[in-house]
């Protein structure tokens, strides 16, 4: 018993430890600002939508596939089709987790998890969710030992869906953070190494090095975007992993801007492509929706202006949260049609959530 308050004290200590946060700038950093509230220092998408998008369905979005089996219209599925791996390795071990959240193994062996969140939302979202309507989503399977053999995370935005304080929490402050700018207010305190950065900046991560990159998007920690005061207080954006002279390419949630375009040109190609397909679709939100999110043919044609040799896509699936989507796998119907109305070149490769692929 004599322990136990010096115990306290230690325990006390680390979660009240002050963070560390670094800035991370270049000379060729992009970054965009407005005033909202009466605030200077709000950011805003440099690069904006297009008045047209270059591709739409618009009548039979959604066919019958043999190679998607569901328990019922839509949901509850399984891809039970082939995927083409290429004969050329390149070194990646990627797996999986569902909706946002990838384990990456570098060729140089560096271990990046991508926008962790194992539960449905932090609080009080979490308890909204369940009080309004009974809404939950279905919690991931953890790897084992994931935590203890991470070297770095890698955040999009600060989206519930991509942002978890909870896990966070789990993952320790052993691992380095890697954010958008304005994200280490939202960080819980206890020491956690955070590197904050603008559009166009890099940073290394041992032999690897990484990109923050735009995307068309917005970010708030509250339900309603808009209204609050911290819409827009941190950055969003997507991610470039460059590997013993490869890179795989994370686009975070975005819709389809001439961001995309930019990206290519400072990159030229990419071996691996991480496309979001939905939350795309809203009955009342209608087409503001698609303003912040691909379709599955947005995600396909930016694909091929990326030059990607391999495309992953992601944000379908049996525990994702159905955000704007007509059901668990309608993405991966619409992108699996639209594949083949528009004749892409682009390798599709389609994973259920959990499964790993060594590329």
């Amino acid at each position: 018993m004599k322990y136990l308050p010096l115990l306290s004290i230690v325990l006390i200590s680390a979660c009240s430890a002050p963070n560390q946060v670094t800035s991370i700038t270049s000379q060729e950093q992009v970054v965009a600002y407005s005033k909202h509230q009466g605030y200077e220092d709000r950011f805003d998408n440099f690069y904006k939508k297009p008045e047209l998008y270059p591709v739409s369905c618009d009548t039979d979005c959604y066919p019958s596939t043999a190679l998607i089996e569901c328990k019922t219209d839509m949901e509850q599925c399984q891809y039970v089709g082939e995927n083409n791996i290429p004969q050329t390795r390149l070194g990646y071990e990627i797996q999986w987790l569902g909706h946002a959240t990838f384990v990456i193994k570098t060729p140089t062996n560096e271990t990046i998890l991508i926008d962790p969140v194992k539960h449905q939302f932090d609080w009080p979202v979490d308890l909204g969710f369940r009080l309004l309507n009974g809404f939950y989503r279905n919690e991931i399977k953890w790897p084992d030992n994931l935590s203890d053999n991470v070297d770095g995370v890698i955040y999009s935005h600060i989206h519930y869906d991509h942002f978890s304080k909870e896990t966070i929490n789990e993952l320790g402050n052993k691992v380095t953070y890697f954010t958008p700018k304005g994200f280490a207010d939202y960080f819980p305190k206890g020491g956690y190494k955070i590197s904050e950065m603008l559009w166009f900046t890099k940073t290394n991560l041992g032999n690897s090095t990484l990109h923050f990159v735009p995307a068309h998007h917005f970010s708030s920690r509250v339900v309603v975007p808009y209204i609050t005061e911290d819409h827009d207080a941190s950055l969003w954006g997507g991610w470039v992993i460059e590997s013993k002279s490869t890179r795989l390419f994370y686009a975070g949630d975005t819709g389809y801007s001439s961001h995309i375009s930019e990206i290519a040109n400072r990159f030229a190609s990419f071996d691996i492509c991480l496309m979001p397909i939905a939350s795309y679709f809203h009955e009342t939100a209608g087409k503001w929706y698609r303003k912040v999110h691909m379709t599955p043919e947005d995600a396909l044609y930016a694909a091929d202006e990326l030059n990607c040799k391999v495309m992953i896509p992601w944000g379908y699936g049996n525990a994702s949260w159905k955000m704007g989507d007509k059901s668990s796998h309608a993405p991966l119907f619409r992108l699996l049609g639209q594949y083949q109305q528009l004749k892409s070149k682009v390798p599709l490769i389609i994973l259920n959530e959990g499964e790993q692929i060594e590329l």
